[in-house]
């Protein structure tokens, strides 16, 4: 272990709206909170164009700039902001103790973990590229189907999931055109039920997507038939894929609680983990809802769970 060891009250791990706004509420109670930022400083709103649903921005706001204004904030409130990445982590006693960059070692009274999940993607070219730059490829339909009103959209997935975001984006699409890569869906009855009878769903199954076609923006997809090998070319607007997520929890595995997904189990109606202490918001630990405004909200929920902590514990 290097010999470089710094300590510190309260260390937030991870920089989305989660751990900025814990940021924020933990600074203002006089915590001296110390963030690391990750791999992706602000999360995957950095990634996202135009937010039009956070409150308080009536006109939208770029996902960057708005990550940027969190931080900006957080850093007025007294946070101290870091660039760095968490390595690894020993959770067996108090004080906490975690590695950054390989390189140095923090010790801390209290943690935070809000790293975040990342979408998955089905590892076609072009896919990534467009997501990240506005060009109608999207993991999430409630951030921004609105953008599609009217058109038509296609989406992937086969889960729960898929099917809610099929029938969110059906009543704001003229036509959405579901591919489902084997001849069943995985979803609970009732969702296939409702996919189903929503007629302005059409389902393809046995169907993947072979590529996409596009300038700046998607405009078509060529859909390739597992059983034939047919391909046939499909004009829309946007591509939705619905495949799943991935939280970014794979450095607290030893000590964490999580579920068969890897989703950081909470107490219910509080961010506490299985071990004192150390508490955990955003979408590391929200599978159902995944929003930047409900991130924000538990990033709040884990600075004053922090503080009472704390407090309790004399540290504070």
């Amino acid at each position: 272990m290097s010999q470089e060891i710094e300590k510190v009250q309260l260390l937030i791990i991870g920089s989305g709206p989660a751990g900025y706004t814990a940021a924020i509420y933990a600074a203002r109670a006089n915590l001296n909170p110390v963030l690391y930022q990750g791999l992706q400083p602000g999360g995957q709103l950095t990634i996202t164009t135009e937010v039009e649903n956070y409150p308080g921005y009536p006109d939208g706001v770029m996902g960057p700039k708005m990550m940027q204004e969190f931080e900006e904030q957080a850093k007025r409130m007294g946070a101290d902001i870091r660039w760095g990445m968490a390595s690894k982590v020993d959770l067996t006693k108090q004080p906490y103790r975690v590695e950054i960059d390989e390189e140095k070692w923090i010790e801390a009274n209290a943690i935070i973990i809000s790293t975040g999940a990342s979408a998955k993607w089905l590892g076609i070219p072009k896919e990534e590229q467009l997501a990240t730059t506005g060009g109608g490829v999207s993991a999430c339909a409630v951030c921004d189907g609105a953008f599609f009103r009217n058109k038509e959209v296609a989406i992937v997935g086969a889960g729960d999931t898929a099917c809610e975001e099929a029938i969110y984006l059906s009543k704001l699409c003229s036509t959405v055109h579901m591919m489902i890569r084997s001849e069943k869906m995985r979803a609970s009855k009732v969702m296939q039920d409702r996919v189903l009878a929503t007629p302005n769903i059409k389902v393809y199954w046995n169907t993947v997507i072979d590529e996409i076609e596009c300038g700046e923006k998607i405009t078509g997809v060529i859909l390739k038939q597992n059983a034939t090998g047919e391909k046939t070319n499909l004009p829309i607007s946007a591509l939705f894929v619905a495949i799943g997520h991935t939280p970014n929890s794979d450095l607290f595995k030893p000590w964490i609680t999580m579920d068969e997904t890897g989703y950081i189990i909470t107490q219910a109606g509080s961010t506490k983990t299985n071990i004192e202490g150390v508490f955990a918001s955003g979408d590391v630990q929200d599978k159902t809802y995944r929003q930047a405004v409900t991130a924000a909200g538990s990033g709040c929920m884990a600075a004053l769970d922090a503080e009472r902590y704390l407090s309790e514990k004399g540290l504070h």
